[in-house]
């Protein structure tokens, strides 16, 4: 039963994936802005599931959540081919078959998945950092290769 206590640790992995987020909106380019939004929008929606949704149909509601992410990051990677893309894609996968497993065994969460679940996040939060880290400095490159030239 829910105590009323969150504990800190959640705000704290919250300002990372809202502050990875921001960042690919902020310095990424279109296809680093898109995944941005689609992670940002399955955080969103996990936690209006926690808050709202009834505790027996939650892992359902997670396991669709975690699909539609990995299959819209699957359209983003077709349009783009990044690499960061598929590896965040591929750790929301990874997430869907942990949902998976949990849903069909009727386990009930535990450390193990809390662990698994909080690694994945963070992975995929890396990728998304790195790929917009990546495409700015892309931008930045080609931008002084282009005032050299133009300056030649």
């Amino acid at each position: 039963m829910y105590s009323g206590r969150i504990d800190p640790i959640v705000f704290v992995a919250l300002a990372v994936v809202v502050g990875g987020c921001l960042f690919s909106f902020w310095k990424g380019g279109r296809i680093e802005r898109i995944g941005g939004a689609v992670v940002l929008a399955n955080i969103v929606l996990v936690l209006t599931v926690a808050l709202f949704v009834p505790t027996a149909a939650q892992p359902v509601a997670e396991l669709v959540i975690d699909g539609l992410t990995a299959m819209a990051l699957l359209a983003v990677v077709l349009m783009s081919g990044s690499l960061w893309l598929g590896g965040a894609m591929l750790l929301y996968a990874l997430l869907f078959t942990m949902h998976a497993f949990y849903f069909v065994t009727e386990r009930a969460p535990d450390r193990l998945h809390a662990i698994v679940n909080n690694a994945d996040t963070l992975g995929v939060i890396l990728c998304l950092v790195v790929g917009t880290a990546v495409a700015w400095r892309r931008r930045a490159v080609a931008a002084a290769t282009a005032g050299a030239d133009s300056a030649a």
